[in-house]
């Protein structure tokens, strides 16, 4: 489901897929979208909306007669959390619960691909920023995530289940940047900084001031060891372990490495096998 097609099928003209135009803020295109669907995976950018946008495809969903919703939730979701994403990620599942769509519901832990947006000056400085202290957190790849939720959207067994969905480890952040330095073959550090430091610096990413909130409390969470625990879903759903910090930043290493300092790896590469 996309907002406009025309563009997507200008930027992968050679994929076999079916797309649909669709808004989840406009319930008739919603409605034409979810005509004869059986199954669908449910997730939304991060907006002041979400939580409204969510109930609203649950309840049209319902309507369509779709049988299953695989839900993109995560770890902890629960009503009465401090946090603003676990509550409305949490009302959410209690929608999927009462609407009578089967249902699965994946509770991912923070994503390894988090980095690519407070990592940004690794590239340039060699060093990132978070209020995170000494929290351990078991950090998970994305790419985890989604296999996970091709076998609940194409496979029988997962229907009424949570899980929660983690790496194999449970990290500081101090232990990534070193796991970086390796990858990268040159220093990074982690430098820990008070709540109101990292807020300005979101804002300095143009993250609008009640995401930024979402995403302190998302720290304070860390710092208060409630997201160190390791989970067997990736295993058990998928089959395959889940992969380690140390896969993603040498998959990911290239986002990591400032433009100049590619370019003369790119040379001294050349140079060598001339």
């Amino acid at each position: 489901m996309v907002r406009r097609q025309d563009g997507i099928l200008r930027a992968t003209p050679n994929v076999a897929l079916e797309y649909v135009e669709a808004d989840f803020d406009d319930p008739a295109s919603l409605r034409k979208a979810l005509s004869g669907v059986q199954r669908a995976f449910l997730v939304t950018n991060s907006s002041e909306h979400v939580e409204e946008r969510q109930l609203r495809f649950v309840g049209l969903a319902r309507e369509a007669g779709v049988k299953h919703i695989v839900y993109l939730s995560q770890l902890h979701a629960v009503s009465d959390s401090p946090l603003r994403f676990l509550r409305y990620h949490a009302a959410v599942e209690e929608a999927l619960r009462t609407s009578g769509i089967s249902y699965t519901n994946l509770r991912p832990n923070f994503y390894m691909q988090g980095l690519l947006m407070i990592g940004r000056s690794i590239a340039t400085e060699g060093r990132f920023f978070a209020p995170a202290g000494d929290a351990r957190v078991s950090v998970v790849d994305v790419r985890d995530v989604a296999a996970a939720a091709v076998v609940a959207l194409t496979r029988s067994g997962h229907e009424g289940k949570t899980y929660d969905i983690t790496g194999p480890e449970a990290l500081t952040h101090a232990e990534m940047a070193a796991q970086l330095s390796e990858a990268l073959h040159r220093p990074v550090a982690f430098i820990d900084v008070p709540e109101q430091e990292f807020r300005e610096a979101l804002r300095g990413f143009h993250m609008p001031d009640w995401q930024a909130d979402g995403l302190i409390e998302d720290y304070a969470h860390y710092r208060r060891g409630e997201a160190s625990n390791i989970s067997s879903a990736v295993q058990e759903v998928t089959g395959e372990s889940p992969r380690p910090f140390t896969a993603f930043a040498r998959d990911y290493k290239s986002a990591f490495l400032d433009t100049k300092d590619m370019k003369s790896r790119m040379t001294a590469s050349a140079a060598l096998h001339n």
